[in-house]
């Protein structure tokens, strides 16, 4: 059979591979597939490696094209109502072998060596479709930005660092940027050997976050390049410092200063009842116009939390997650919990306090979730669920007044659970009528990080 390309010229695979362009597995591969039921996570790049690339996929540590240093990874796309593509899901690279990294330099790594270069092909996901009929709307080559990669080295400078240190099994892809840790395997990941320690530790893969993912994506589609403001002026600077120093840097002229103080030195007008005040502060105190979104957070998907603490460090208030819908958080599974990719995430703190009746600009955070304190928060979780499955959320009424069995603050140093709606007729569906008022939908309640908590472990540390 007649070789349908080179794959010994990157021109040759390239070309090949952007014929692909508007066309879908079915009507570009051997007719041979359309004898077989494909379906499941993982299918649809092999079906593109075995029947359109004509090659055997396999777990080699090399690159799919090893001769020319080419990756290939196939990913799903999600498309918005203004016909933008973005990523369904973050992008899992190859499985990290704990015992073999911590030996490695970022040069010389299995990471670098296999996705150095990579041949990505986006297809439009759709529930109600065979895979065989996704329609693949962007093939091209990915090469990272001399920035972005400065932030990837150091990513994995600090994943190799936690493995080195006996920490494999508390990984978190808060830990970092752009380049993760995902859990990858059955459940959340199988377990592996990890150098330093005898606990298993949960198999995990190399991903970029969705949000770099759609950075890419909006890179090969030409898209929106103009709705992001960048924090990052220079290669020299991301070689000299870390983004997390970058950013402090542009924060710690403003410390001990009022928010009147900071407006007037930035020379801006700011409606300070707006909801958007806080955030559109911390864009003008980073340099980025405030009609755009801040280029390095999207990408690495960093959640900003504005905090009011009053004069004894406490916080004004409690902070609060996405309200979670009933039905759906009985049918997930914790590893794969909304709840625990939240915790997950890098956060950016920045917090203000109460001085004699100011509020005072005291200092910023970059902070993720702890390994302990994401187990306590878990007990929460596994809590509500059990309560929302049982039926069981309304302890008793009194004088209308509703009393549930939710976690309380009493019940964890963590986080706890309680409503988060305009009104109580805000409300999503049961799936378990409630035993004590006969319900069969309960207002909307939320996970919050108690106020104690953000004080100890977040402001005081």
């Amino acid at each position: 059979m007649k070789p349908l390309y080179n794959k010994s010229d990157k021109q040759s695979v390239l070309a090949f591979a952007k014929k692909l362009k508007n066309k879908t597995l079915r009507e570009v591969c051997d007719p041979i597939i359309l004898k077989h039921t494909y379906s499941g996570k993982g299918n649809f790049g092999q079906i593109l490696e075995k029947y359109y690339f004509q090659y055997e996929p396999n777990s080699e540590s090399e690159a799919d094209f090893n001769e020319i240093g080419l990756e290939l990874k196939s990913s799903p796309l999600k498309q918005l109502k203004n016909k933008e593509f973005r990523s369904k899901e973050r992008l899992v690279l190859n499985i990290i072998n704990y015992l073999e990294v911590v030996n490695q330099d970022f040069t010389t790594s299995s990471f670098w060596k296999k996705n150095a270069s990579i041949l990505l092909v986006f297809y439009l996901y759709n529930a109600n479709q065979n895979l065989l009929d996704y329609i693949i709307k962007l093939v091209d080559e990915w090469n990272f930005p001399e920035n972005d990669l400065e932030i990837i080295k150091r990513d994995w400078e600090t994943i190799k660092k936690k493995i080195t240190d006996g920490k494999a099994h508390e990984l978190s892809e808060g830990d970092t940027f752009y380049l993760g840790a995902c859990t990858k395997g059955g459940k959340g990941g199988n377990e592996r050997l990890q150098p330093n320690n005898t606990l298993p530790a949960k198999q995990r893969a190399y991903s970029f976050k969705q949000g770099y993912v759609n950075h890419i994506i909006a890179s090969i589609a030409n898209e929106a390049a103009g709705a992001y403001g960048k924090l990052i002026k220079s290669s020299t600077e991301v070689k000299k410092k870390s983004l997390e120093e970058i950013v402090l840097s542009k924060f710690k002229p403003y410390y001990g200063l009022s928010v009147d103080q900071i407006v007037k030195r930035l020379g801006i007008k700011l409606n300070v009842n707006a909801k958007s005040f806080y955030a559109s502060l911390t864009k003008a105190i980073l340099g980025v116009e405030l009609d755009k979104e801040v280029e390095e957070f999207e990408k690495a998907e960093i959640i900003v939390k504005t905090v009011r603490l009053k004069e004894n460090n406490l916080p004004k208030e409690d902070i609060s997650f996405p309200t979670f819908k009933y039905k759906e958080l009985i049918e997930e599974a914790w590893e794969t919990s909304e709840f625990k990719e939240i915790l997950e995430h890098k956060f950016l703190f920045v917090f203000f306090q109460f001085v004699n009746g100011q509020l005072i600009f005291k200092k910023v955070k970059f902070w993720n979730m702890p390994y302990k304190d994401i187990l306590q928060a878990k007990k929460v979780w596994v809590k509500t669920k059990a309560i929302v499955s049982s039926g069981g959320i309304v302890k008793k009424v009194v004088n209308k007044i509703r009393y549930t069995n939710f976690p309380n603050k009493r019940f964890n140093t963590v986080s706890h659970v309680r409503p988060h709606a305009q009104k109580a007729n805000d409300t999503y569906p049961l799936p378990t009528k409630d035993k004590v008022t006969q319900l069969n939908e309960y207002t909307k309640h939320c996970f919050w990080l108690n106020s104690s908590y953000i004080r100890d472990e977040i402001y005081l540390k």
